[in-house]
């Protein structure tokens, strides 16, 4: 089974081809950060952002400096060794990649907007000098070192403490924290603002995606496979853990408008937040927290193509600067 101890090494028979398929459509997204043009951007905040968008800016960008990072040390220390399927070893490879990528993106967004060293280096500290970010980062290393001792799914609870993890990190950071991230960008790109930032960011929501679809079919794949390891009290822990991302969330949100940006809300942001928590409640089974409906219009505006597979959305066209067809009807 697939969370069977062990390191499953045979591709043929192929017991999981989903995961194959997942990672050939990841391979034809490809993309690089030299193809993002931040000239535009270097305008807007020179002479067009107001100075309660400025914040919102920086405080996005340190939370973006070192978000990546958190999911892609998770990815080796804690999901690899443990998902028994050569085929979901070969996509984690992949997203292992995107994730570096996405942090080679946001030090080029960086190394743009912030063209002090000293104020680059204080954005990198951000998970220690700034509350809001720092809360959000305690979140995710106490889910990492919940199972950093954990060598071997030897047991049914071991099974359930590592999905835990992958359901934290699937459905709270990459599924929550960043799309409030680009709740964020594509309020600033309604508005004519940073269209670099907005172009790579479309890339970047595209990866997330798949990541988050994968370890949804990961974590349903484990269900059908061994399915009393999920009960009334998993599940109990699973909103509990979604409510405190919320709240988490919120806080940051309480930060980034605390100087009254134009169009966007604190409660705005909180029921777009509950909404999200709700679509990845659905996705893995379970009852809806919040019942809340997404208040942010201009989410729904934004370039369809691009936000193909934004929630119940399917994607049609799944790939950048290259040719052929690629199937991905996954839900997310």
């Amino acid at each position: 089974m697939l969370l069977d101890p062990g390191m499953d090494l045979t591709l043929r028979p192929m017991r999981y081809p989903i995961f194959f398929e997942m990672y050939k459509a990841a391979i034809k997204n490809t993309w690089t950060v030299e193809e993002v043009d931040f000239s535009t951007d270097l305008a807007d905040l020179d002479r067009r952002v107001t100075p309660a968008e400025k914040h919102l800016i920086q405080r996005l960008v340190a939370f973006f400096a070192t978000g990546d990072s958190i999911v892609g040390n998770n990815l080796v220390l804690n999901l690899y060794q443990h998902v028994n399927s050569p085929e979901a070893r070969m996509y984690l490879s992949r997203q292992l990649y995107e994730e570096s990528l996405h942090v080679h993106f946001y030090l080029t967004l960086l190394d743009n907007y912030l063209p002090d060293m000293a104020e680059r280096e204080q954005a990198f500290a951000a998970i220690d000098n700034i509350p809001s970010i720092k809360r959000k980062a305690d979140f995710c290393f106490r889910w990492i070192d919940s199972i950093e001792q954990l060598d071997r799914l030897e047991t049914r609870e071991h099974r359930r403490r590592f999905l835990l993890n992958l359901i934290c990190f699937a459905a709270c950071i990459e599924g929550l924290f960043f799309f409030a991230a680009f709740a964020y960008v594509y309020f600033l790109r309604s508005k004519g603002l940073l269209h670099g930032l907005a172009t790579g960011t479309n890339w970047v929501f595209r990866d997330e995606s798949a990541h988050i679809a994968f370890a949804f079919n990961v974590i349903s794949t484990a269900r059908r496979e061994e399915p009393d390891l999920f009960d009334a009290a998993l599940e109990g822990e699973v909103v509990a853990m979604l409510r405190e991302a919320v709240d988490c969330e919120t806080e940051f949100a309480r930060d980034v408008l605390s100087h009254g940006v134009v169009g966007l809300s604190l409660q705005d942001l909180r029921k777009y937040l509950e909404y999200v928590a709700d679509r990845r409640l659905e996705s893995l089974g379970i009852a809806p927290a919040y019942g809340s409906k997404n208040p942010l219009a201009f989410m729904e505006l934004q370039d369809v193509q691009e936000l193909a597979n934004f929630f119940e959305r399917r994607v049609s066209a799944y790939q950048v600067g290259v040719t052929g067809d690629v199937v991905f009807g996954e839900e997310f």
